[in-house]
C-alpha cells in the first residue's frame, strides 16, 4: 500500500493482532487462505484501519466478525469502515464466527467467487 493509506502508529497492534488470531482467524487462514496459495495479508493496516485479511490481487478485505459486531454501534462503525474502504476501491466481505465454524466451506467457496471475479474484472479493466 502506498504511504498515505498506512498508518505507522498502528503497526504494534497489529502485530499483536497477528500473534492473538481468533480461533475462526487461524482456521481461515491455516486451513484455506494459506494452503489454497492465496497471497493474503494478515491484520494488515490501511489507512486508519486494521484489517483482518487483505488480498491485494483482488482488493478484497475478508472481516471475521465476533459477536460484538451485532451490537448496533459497532453495526455502525463497520459500517462507516465499509464505506471509507469500498471508497478505495476495496471490497469487504464479512462473515461471523459461526458462519466459519458452521459453514465453513461455503464461506471458502464464496471468497474464492469473489477473488476470481475481483482478478478477472481487474485483468479486462486494468483497474
Amino acid at each position: 500500500m502506498g504511504n498515505q493509506t498506512y498508518n505507522r502508529t498502528l503497526k504494534p497492534y497489529a502485530q499483536k493482532l497477528r500473534r492473538e488470531m481468533t480461533p475462526e482467524e487461524q482456521h481461515l487462514w491455516y486451513q484455506f487462505l494459506k494452503p489454497q496459495g492465496i497471497k493474503a495479508k494478515r491484520q494488515q493496516i490501511i489507512r486508519t484501519f486494521i484489517v483482518d485479511f487483505y488480498i491485494p490481487s483482488a482488493k478484497i478485505i475478508i472481516e471475521i466478525d465476533g459477536s460484538q459486531h451485532y451490537e448496533q454501534e459497532a453495526q455502525i462503525r463497520d459500517h462507516e469502515r465499509d464505506a471509507a474502504l469500498e471508497q478505495l476501491g476495496i471490497l469487504v466481505l464479512r462473515y461471523s464466527n459461526s458462519d466459519i465454524n458452521q459453514r465453513f466451506r461455503d464461506v471458502c467457496m464464496d471468497i474464492l467467487l469473489h477473488v476470481e471475479q475481483r482478478k478477472n474484472f481487474r485483468q479486462i479493466t486494468g483497474i
